[in-house]
């Protein structure tokens, strides 16, 4: 009977792309020790990267509504909601950086413009409606996409989706009650609740 060590595969081998290709047909998860292609970490970098970078830009357009909220209970739920986006980039920049890159490294990328993020988070929210529209909606959407996620290959990132989208839907619940409540004929918003560009 063969040992461990003569059937385990041998790096730089073909046994190691076939190992990798056996765990994804298997379903399995590839974990940051596991040996993967360089294509795959790449692609895995730029996704999550891109993913994280997002989370910290789209949390600004309602961050600027904090001070400017309606009531007490909303300033706090948006508060909670902001914080969560915040939470969420930190969680993908640690996934990635499982991957060999440091978060700085990914940080001067966005800044250079080697990297993006989502195209959506260029609009301001000029009003308080704004914000349970981008709750919402955008929020809704992000749900729709990424729930998928957290079945994906790359484990960390899987684990960490799982959390992210489980914020998100109730970020979906927030803004659905603002709409709603604007919708019922809360009272106009003041000069004070519109945002000058």
């Amino acid at each position: 009977m063969a040992s461990a060590v003569e059937t385990a595969p041998v790096p730089g081998t073909p046994q190691l792309q076939q190992h990798f290709d056996a765990l994804l047909a298997a379903g399995e998860q590839i974990e940051p020790r596991d040996w993967m292609p360089d294509g795959y970490r790449r692609m895995l970098v730029r996704q999550i990267a891109q993913h994280a970078h997002s989370e910290i830009i789209g949390m600004q357009p309602e961050g600027s509504w904090i001070a400017r909220a309606p009531s007490l209970h909303r300033k706090a739920s948006l508060l909670a909601k902001v914080q969560d986006e915040a939470g969420h980039g930190l969680y993908l920049y640690s996934a990635a950086e499982t991957l060999g890159v440091r978060r700085d490294e990914l940080l001067d990328a966005l800044h250079r413009g080697q990297q993006n993020y989502a195209a959506t988070f260029n609009h301001s929210a000029l009003t308080w409606a704004d914000t349970g529209a981008i709750a919402w909606l955008t929020d809704g959407a992000a749900v729709v996409n990424q729930v998928p996620l957290c079945q994906t290959s790359y484990g960390p990132y899987a684990r960490a989706m799982r959390r992210v989208c489980q914020e998100e839907a109730f970020h979906v619940r927030q803004g659905y009650d603002v709409l709603w409540s604007l919708c019922r004929g809360a009272r106009r918003p003041s000069r004070r609740w519109r945002r000058t560009r």
